[in-house]
């Protein structure tokens, strides 16, 4: 490598849902670009989180997990996954520790087999689990696969986590960066937020509700005073769950709009004023319109 050269690329991260992709692509880039949620299934579509990390532009392509898809949403997230580790420079596959190797692990690597992909194992969630047991799975694993490197980390306390970083600024192509050094997504700041809306529904709503449910933002507008007006329409696939969604009284709409406006303020660092609206559309999993929005592909 020359003097003084900058290094960019980009890392898709796969995995089985819940294994900490978001949380791993939040802790680099320093803030939330992909929402997290103790629900399986949250991420829907690829975010970029883009950061430095030394004279290297890392971007990470956080990709929705990879499951058997039963659905035409399902199968349109497993195929925006595997879309998204087409192209990158580093592929990572990224294990919950306390799951261990699974099936769903399991189908991923035969996966990765199938396509003749290059990977870096990362397990996470490290502070879950004795280390003789990491040790044993990451020997299983390594047995059942040929992984480029494997690293120990927790997402959730940092730790190992920069050793991982440091491997990726290494190992990227030589090149000048793609995007300016403050930005951290090329996410739309009205879809982030829109993302941050379903967040708060998978925090308060209960069972298979949310999954029934996509947020799209129908105005974004900034005000002569300089705050953000936003106007989101919440689909819902039938009245009974416009029913819980908007609670007694408006009080579950209210509360999932409080706690989302808070976030959205934090995060623009502007005020803003949210206006949160349900709506019946019984088959939006079958409108191609829908999954436009997102960037997922329809005929998956």
């Amino acid at each position: 490598m020359t003097e003084n050269a900058t290094r960019c690329g980009f890392v898709a991260l796969i995995g089985a849902p819940n294994a900490g992709k978001s949380t791993i692509t939040n802790n680099f880039v320093g803030s939330k670009v992909s929402i997290v949620s103790p629900k399986v299934q949250t991420t829907r579509t690829t975010v970029k989180g883009i950061g430095i990390f030394e004279n290297t532009q890392i971007i990470f392509l956080d990709t929705p997990g990879i499951f058997k898809p039963k659905r035409r949403l399902d199968r349109a997230m497993v195929a925006s996954a595997w879309d998204g580790s087409k192209d990158a420079d580093i592929v990572v596959l990224v294990v919950d520790a306390k799951k261990g190797f699974d099936e769903e692990t399991k189908a991923i690597i035969n996966g990765l087999k199938k396509k003749n992909t290059k990977a870096v194992l990362l397990i996470n969630k490290v502070d879950l689990v004795k280390e003789k047991d990491l040790l044993s799975l990451s020997k299983e694993l390594n047995d059942f696969y040929k992984f480029e490197e494997t690293f120990f980390v927790s997402a959730t306390n940092g730790k190992n986590i920069e050793e991982f970083y440091k491997y990726l600024a290494d190992n990227l192509p030589e090149s000048p960066w793609y995007y300016p050094e403050e930005q951290m997504s090329d996410m739309p700041l009205k879809l982030l937020a829109a993302e941050i809306v379903r967040e708060k529904m998978f925090l308060y709503l209960q069972h298979e509700i949310p999954y029934a449910t996509t947020v799209e933002p129908e105005l974004w507008e900034r005000r002569d005073d300089g705050s953000i007006r936003a106007e989101m329409t919440i689909y819902v696939e039938r009245d009974s769950q416009k029913v819980i969604v908007l609670g007694k009284g408006g009080a579950m709409i209210k509360k999932i709009g409080q706690a989302a406006r808070r976030e959205i303020e934090d995060l623009f660092e502007d005020k803003v004023h949210l206006f949160l609206f349900v709506k019946v559309r019984e088959n939006w999993q079958e409108d191609a319109g829908r999954y436009n929005v997102w960037g997922l592909d329809f005929r998956a």
